[in-house]
């Protein structure tokens, strides 16, 4: 039994996907910072998972990090975290808790006042839903 509760074939992402996403969400890459297209989003609203339409971060839980990707300090939805020892870093990856897809990482530098973490994910890892109940 899988840890995540939607199972896809690789064949089946590649054909709902775009090259690009797929690329993030399925084989952890990373969009060059500063050019993802959900960085600077106002607004009501919630982000959900660009594989599987999952809720994972209010609006209210976004903040200017300086980073280059978006930056949350909490989830609202089910994001799984794992050791990622790759590229020669000890980091934590965080995955859509529902697909498995590679969102990004957590870091402990995020707002003292709120829970300190920074969700530093990838734009092409989600979608954003402007309407008011998301």
């Amino acid at each position: 039994m899988s840890e995540f509760s939607l199972e896809k074939s690789d064949s089946e992402w590649k054909s709902q996907l775009s090259p690009e996403r797929y690329a993030i969400l399925r084989q952890a890459a990373t969009e060059p910072a500063f050019s993802g297209s959900l960085l600077h989003v106002d607004g009501e609203g919630a982000f959900r998972c660009a594989g599987c339409e999952t809720l994972l971060f209010a609006m209210d839980s976004k903040f200017e990090s300086g980073c280059g990707w978006p930056s949350f300090d909490s989830a609202v939805g089910p994001v799984l975290e794992r050791p990622d020892h790759s590229h020669g870093m000890m980091r934590t990856e965080i995955l859509c808790g529902n697909c498995g897809g590679h969102l990004g990482h957590v870091f402990n530098d995020g707002p003292r006042e709120t829970t300190g973490l920074r969700y530093c994910v990838n734009s092409l890892s989600l979608e954003f839903d402007p309407s008011p109940e998301a």
